[in-house]
């Protein structure tokens, strides 16, 4: 894996697990310093400890709630005294036919999904628009390229994250900051229901899935591009996803 964020402060959301836990392994393999964010204090802890480094710091919370998003950036503020890279990567996954699903459970999608992840997003960009310099980059889906009818309200909220960042990417790029989004689609992780190492590459093999680690190292293509390079949008899917 190339690419170096030596230097870097970077905070992750979702990182106890899949994508996020590459994703904090992969930057900080890169020389990133990494703050971690998800609700499991214990897996939390064991991603810190697969790491090694000992500055990595550790932020337990529900970012359902807004207070526990504002503490999240406040304490690695804190803590660092600056975020350069925000990997906005914490979400939740709701397949079912919309005439039968349970509307309050739809309700902590949208608040993971997206309102999380706006408010982490507008908590720190002040900061990034200040130094003039900055990385967002959003986990979004395939499912915010087109809608997919078996899941519709997860599609909608992969929807809204498109529009915010296309939106929010034009107004900082004046200041330095990019903004951007990675839309996987079939990733073979707990968020999928898988987790024997035996059925992620058997589904690897026959090429109708990728890896977290897939995910991982395009963020960090992305993330390491001369900063007159803004990759807006990266799909990555796997070979043989017909979509």
């Amino acid at each position: 894996m190339s690419g170096d964020l030596s230097g870097k402060i970077v905070l992750v959301t979702g990182a106890s697990s899949g994508i996020g836990r590459a994703l904090a392994r992969a930057v900080a393999a890169a020389g990133a310093t990494v703050a971690l964010a998800a609700r499991s204090t214990e897996r939390l802890a064991a991603v810190k400890a697969e790491i090694g480094a000992a500055e990595t710091l550790v932020l337990p919370g529900d970012l359902s709630r807004p207070a526990d998003v504002e503490a999240m950036v406040a304490t690695t503020l804190a803590t660092f005294g600056r975020i350069d890279v925000l990997l906005a990567n914490a979400g939740l996954y709701m397949p079912g036919d919309a005439a039968e699903g349970d509307a309050d459970a739809w309700d902590e999608v949208i608040a993971v999904n997206v309102n999380a992840v706006f408010r982490s997003v507008r908590a720190v960009l002040p900061g990034m628009i200040a130094r003039g310099a900055g990385d967002v980059l959003v986990t979004s889906s395939i499912s915010g390229h087109q809608a997919i009818p078996w899941e519709p309200v997860y599609s909608a909220t992969k929807h809204a994250v498109q529009a915010f960042v296309h939106g929010v990417r034009r107004q900082v790029a004046k200041h330095g900051v990019r903004v951007g989004a990675v839309a996987p689609g079939v990733v073979l992780n707990e968020l999928w229901g898988i987790g024997d190492p035996g059925a992620i590459e058997a589904k690897v093999a026959a090429r109708e899935g990728i890896r977290s680690e897939d995910v991982a190292e395009a963020v960090l293509f992305m993330l390491t591009r001369p900063p007159h390079v803004t990759i807006r949008d990266l799909v990555i899917l796997p070979q043989n996803q017909d979509i």
